[in-house]
């Protein structure tokens, strides 16, 4: 059998972070839809997503592991980094590069409708550390590094821990809101909802963009090129489609 392997630092403690990202887009055209997904494609590519990944693994005080990537056909990328919370050491002739405690993940997901014009891209990023370590402070970078229209962050601690004097401990820091740990700058431009089971140590909090510039939206499109009712209508099915991402079933 192989030798037994030293966790650093392991309290027993799980922390999950699932954090996804919506932006949505007007693409008049089958054309306009397509440049988009090829455009997002291209800008959140797996290489840029490790840089962003990499950038969390810093903020939280980890180290990196390994990292694997991949982009995918038709469109979508993919990447996993494993993460420890000390540099790992040598045993025997080998380095100890498998024993992760933790991991980041991200994933892409490009897509639209052509029946409506919308296309949206989606992006999926989960975080589970174990020990001290918390993904909450990466938060605002994350909000930062995309378009978000929509914003869905899970947060749950899990497992116990114990304290010197042998009392079970099931969080290890305060928290009463994910929205403690996003800036008041961030916040000003959201409509934000919480649903927290505290019990469970479960928290979940939903952000929807209050202000659209329909500009900002278009692709390839000038919007002041567009007739007054056609801009309007626009910005209704954009604001629909949204409130329905946010609100999570068909409202419309």
């Amino acid at each position: 059998m192989k030798e037994k392997l030293r966790l650093y630092g392991f309290n027993n403690l799980t922390k999950a972070l699932s954090f996804n990202i919506y932006d949505v887009c007007y693409a008049k055209s089958q054309r306009e839809q397509q440049d988009y997904i090829q455009y997002i494609d291209k800008e959140y590519n797996s290489e840029r997503l490790t840089n962003i990944l990499t950038e969390m693994v810093e903020m939280i005080g980890a180290k990196i592991l390994n990292i694997s990537t991949q982009d995918f056909e038709p469109q979508g990328a993919s990447v996993t980094v494993l993460i420890a919370e000390d540099e790992l050491v040598p045993v025997g002739d080998t380095i100890v590069a498998h024993l992760d405690k933790s991991h980041l993940t991200v994933h892409t997901y490009p897509e639209y409708h052509p029946e409506t014009s919308l296309a949206t891209f989606r992006v999926d990023i989960d975080v589970a550390t174990c020990g001290e370590i918390t993904p909450l402070s990466t938060l605002d970078y994350l909000i930062n590094s995309f378009d978000s229209d929509i914003i869905t962050i899970d947060y749950r601690v899990r497992g116990f821990t114990r304290a010197v004097d042998g009392s079970k401990l099931f969080i290890d820091h305060k928290i009463t809101s994910i929205q403690d740990f996003i800036s008041p700058e961030i916040l000003e431009k959201y409509d934000v909802v919480d649903l927290n089971v505290y019990e469970a140590n479960l928290f979940h909090t939903k952000l929807l963009i209050k202000e659209i510039d329909l500009q900002n939206y278009l692709f390839n499109t000038d919007a002041y090129e567009l007739p007054p009712k056609e801009r309007m209508e626009i910005m209704t099915n954009l604001r629909r489609e949204m409130i329905e991402i946010f609100s999570g079933r068909n409202v419309y």
